[in-house]
């Protein structure tokens, strides 16, 4: 396997390179979302059709993956490159790199190669775990990649029907799921991830997948994800902001509690 993994980079480099010409023609970086979400689907296809995870439990994981991967690639590709809509974070990143935004962008490309590696590794053990049958824990990842699923899903439509009424502009969405978390999208992203820890229940590297969900949520929670999401939500929509802060939890889904004094 170790072929698969050179070749991984390789191709990846190449892709990641592309996507990078064609944002600097666009005038869109958020185009390097795509790299990662789209790549990983690929990547989690080709490693299945060339390893021995040929079980119905190898299949069902590729299938998740690529439900995952297909969606978010969908949606990114939609919201941010159809609309030639930049996303704040890189417009953000542009400002803050000055003169070496050009360069130092063409390295964030190439490391959503690294990251595509990284979660591919919880995906390929949950893939080729070594017990053919299928077990309780089967069925159990299946219900959480489901219900990751349809609450990301939710989340994301709930969030675009709010924004599409030009009476909400600069009001802060708390209906549905958002009334119960600050970023219920972010939340179904890192449960997805718990999906594959219980595909590779009892592998003798069962340990290795926990890098998915404790990685998703470190880069979510303090370092691609919230942080940036916050700081521009406070910019454009000030206290109504600061507000909803103080009465509803940041990640998990929990009750409002009551606006202080």
């Amino acid at each position: 396997m170790t072929s698969f993994w050179i070749s991984l980079f390789v191709v990846g480099f190449a892709i990641a390179s592309f996507a990078y010409v064609y944002a600097l023609r666009v005038q869109v970086m958020a185009v390097v979302d795509l790299i990662w979400t789209a790549g990983l689907g690929v990547a989690a296809l080709a490693y299945l059709f060339v390893s021995e995870a040929d079980t119905m439990r190898g299949y069902a994981v590729g299938l998740l993956i690529v439900m995952w991967s297909s969606r978010l690639s969908i949606h990114l590709f939609k919201d941010r490159v159809l609309k030639r809509k930049e996303d704040s974070r890189y417009a953000n990143l542009a400002e803050f790199w000055g003169k070496s935004a050009k360069r130092n962008f063409y390295f964030l490309f190439l490391g959503q190669v690294l990251f595509v590696a990284l979660f591919l590794v919880p995906i390929s053990i949950a893939m080729s775990k070594g017990v053919d049958a299928w077990l309780w824990s089967d069925w159990v990842a299946v219900i959480i990649a489901l219900v990751a699923f349809a609450g990301e899903a939710i989340a994301d439509r709930q969030l675009a029907r709010f924004r599409a009424d030009p009476d909400n502009k600069g009001e802060v969405c708390q209906r549905g799921l958002w009334r119960y978390s600050r970023h219920p999208n972010y939340f179904f992203e890192w449960l997805h991830w718990w999906s594959y820890v219980a595909f590779a229940w009892n592998s003798p590297n069962w340990w290795w997948v926990f890098i998915g969900p404790v990685a998703m949520y470190l880069f979510l929670r303090y370092l691609t994800g919230i942080p940036h999401a916050e700081r521009s939500s406070l910019k454009s929509r000030g206290d109504a902001y600061r507000q909803y802060q103080q009465t509803t939890s940041v990640f998990f889904p929990w009750i409002p509690r009551e606006p202080q004094s």
